[in-house]
């Protein structure tokens, strides 16, 4: 059985003509999606994050402010994005999209979304293409209502995930592990609860090392009730914003290698796609596609 997949259509916004954030790659992941059978019964489509639900894990000043469209200029430039409305209302979709997710991984195993990811916002303000930080408020969302005690986030975009570090740093029992390119963006780091930080220009077989050598005992040790799992594709050896060298069969060998041992313990896992930047769309999006198909490839029969 393929397991379910959130799509909205907000998910891809508007942005002026010529910016360089490749929005087009999500409504591509979703025409890939949906040619290579990843979702046969179509996608689920979540309700937009409420303001009561983000301000689980944001300020409830800077929520207001971007639901008004009233982010101060500064902090506009640190996202990158234009915070207007269509910006916001990708923003909200997308929480709302790894919340429902996140849902669906626990009745059935595993689920992903075709976006979220959102891990440079922190908690008073946005950066790096982030809004509002999807896993936070779905983690604490989850927990809040008791539908889990104990979750990892599994972040392996090629940048430090500073901003879920920043909304999760109070709570022991949401666990952040980040394995990413040290000489990256964000140059100040906000600690997480494990960060490995890579050096540049690492390849498949180097970087699996390591995952092998963590996440099996990390897992053991805290036996979570879910895992987020921030499966960017930034790592690969031609994104624009990368530095490491993973190769689209090295994607998809550390995707099965995450899904297969969060399966192995029968711990729901939820993915969501991470960053991902490249001028060529359709080969961004199907390397966006490799961990739905890793997720089909571990889905109980």
């Amino acid at each position: 059985m393929t397991p379910p997949t959130v799509f909205h259509p907000a998910y891809e916004a508007s942005l002026p003509a010529g910016h360089r954030f490749p929005m087009r790659k999500y409504g591509r992941l979703a025409e890939v999606l949906a040619a290579r059978g990843l979702a046969p019964r179509g996608f689920v489509t979540p309700e937009p994050a409420s303001v009561e639900l983000l301000s689980l894990a944001h300020d409830p000043a800077y929520v207001e402010a971007v639901l008004a469209h009233a982010v101060p200029r500064a902090i506009e430039r640190a996202i990158g994005l234009p915070v207007d409305a269509s910006v916001v209302a990708r923003a909200r979709a997308s929480v709302g999209g790894t919340l429902l997710a996140a849902r669906l991984a626990l009745a059935h195993g595993l689920a992903g979304s075709a976006a979220g990811g959102s891990h440079h916002a922190r908690r008073a303000q946005g950066a790096g293409f982030c809004v509002f930080n999807d896993v936070a408020v779905a983690a604490r969302a989850l927990q809040a209502e008791g539908a889990i005690a104990r979750a990892l986030v599994v972040d392996l975009d090629v940048h430090q995930g500073d901003g879920t570090a920043d909304c999760l740093g109070s709570s022991p029992d949401l666990f952040t592990l980040s394995v990413h390119c040290e000489n990256n963006y964000p140059t100040a780091k906000i600690p997480g609860d494990l960060d490995v930080g890579l050096p540049d220009g690492l390849d498949d077989a180097a970087y699996l090392a390591v995952l092998e050598a963590r996440l099996p005992a990390l897992l053991d040790a805290l036996a979570p009730d879910l895992v987020f799992y921030n499966a960017g594709v930034d790592p690969h050896r031609d994104d624009r914003l990368g530095r490491l060298s993973l190769t689209d069969a090295g994607l998809y060998a550390r995707d099965r290698f995450v899904v297969g041992q969060a399966r192995a313990r029968g711990i729901p896992l939820v993915a969501v796609i991470g960053g991902g930047y490249s001028h060529d769309v359709a080969a961004l999006a199907a390397r966006h596609a490799l961990v739905f198909q890793a997720l089909a490839a571990s889905a109980p029969g």
